[in-house]
């Protein structure tokens, strides 16, 4: 209880000084719409996208305050993908299998990945925030932290709006404005986001199908090659050169050359030999003591969805198992 005062108190009197610098949230708002006016928002998007906009506090909280406790892998990857959401994982995706190989084709991704990367974002739809994005949006920019950022993103809900994919009143998200089953933040929805049922409409809050032609998209556009997959949790010699981790460009090898170095799948067993090969880099997100992977470019390309090594590998974890039998 004290530490959550303590954070209220510091957002509290944060705000304040922006408050001195910026005037009021009312008057940064009226700025605000005096932008999105000059960018083609129309008047009636703008009366309704703010109507009984409201500063939102614990979105500043939530902003600020990080985990204090660093998961290993161990830890973390039973928590994200435990074995109750893979059984979920796997009903929904031969319950929705149809359309999602008719979307898998069409974008050229494989239907585990956009099931995995729907089941971690939001648990399948079920967690996908309940903040009004305009006010999430409106008050990070006005908290200033990452004013720059919200405010873009603020800019990029409002065309949204204006486009007629969803209703002012109808666009929830999470406290940092990231919306809908996908939880995509606006910039990204107005990158990526796709019809997948042919309405004219882009809905990635209650349309199954453009949730997953959406993500489809996002991969494609982003450097994904359906004819491989993520990766592999691999062994390495003891003593290996922590300098050859890393997903730089000049770090990628080919898999007979990490074979070379006495890299193995993670059973002892050989890498595999690709009549085409491929490039993989060697990472270690805990440390050479916890789980060490190599890791492909479609890795590389969940990476780009979320910077998050523990992220990608919850989708990619997700993704194997619903392939296993």
């Amino acid at each position: 209880m004290k530490r959550l005062l303590s954070a209220m108190l510091g957002v509290s009197l944060a705000t304040s000084a922006v408050a001195q610098e910026k005037g009021t949230f009312e008057e940064y708002v009226a700025g605000l719409k005096e932008e999105a006016r000059q960018q083609g928002i129309s008047e009636q998007i703008l009366t309704e996208a703010f109507k009984g906009v409201e500063y939102k506090p614990r979105a500043v909280t939530a902003d600020r305050n990080q985990p204090e406790k660093k998961l290993t892998l161990d830890e973390y990857i039973p928590r994200a993908v435990p074995d109750w959401k893979v059984k979920q994982a796997k009903e929904l995706h031969k319950k929705h299998y149809a359309e999602l190989k008719r979307i898998g084709d069409e974008y050229g991704v494989q239907p585990r990945f956009i099931v995995a990367l729907w089941g971690v974002e939001s648990n399948f739809g079920r967690f996908t925030g309940n903040y009004r994005v305009i006010d999430a949006l409106s008050t990070l920019a006005y908290e200033g932290r990452r004013e720059a950022f919200f405010r873009k993103e603020a800019l990029a809900a409002l065309q949204i709006l204006q486009q007629g994919h969803i209703a002012p009143d109808e666009m929830k998200g999470s406290w940092a404005g990231a919306m809908g089953q996908s939880q995509f933040m606006p910039s990204s929805f107005l990158n990526f986001a796709a019809d997948g049922n042919g309405d004219g409409k882009k809905d990635i809050w209650d349309s199954e199908a453009d949730v997953f032609a959406s993500t489809a998209n996002y991969l494609a556009q982003s450097g994904w090659d359906d004819k491989y997959t993520w990766g592999r949790q691999v062994k390495v010699p003891h003593g290996i050169s922590p300098d050859l981790q890393g997903r730089e460009a000049e770090k990628g090898k080919y898999l007979k050359e990490w074979s070379q170095l006495g890299v193995t799948r993670y059973d002892g067993r050989p890498l595999p030999q690709l009549d085409e090969d491929v490039k993989a880099w060697l990472i270690m997100p805990d440390d050479e003591n916890g789980r060490v992977y190599l890791v492909y470019n479609n890795y590389n390309v969940l990476m780009k969805w979320n910077r998050s090594y523990y992220f990608a590998l919850a989708v990619s974890h997700l993704a194997d198992r619903i392939a296993m039998d």
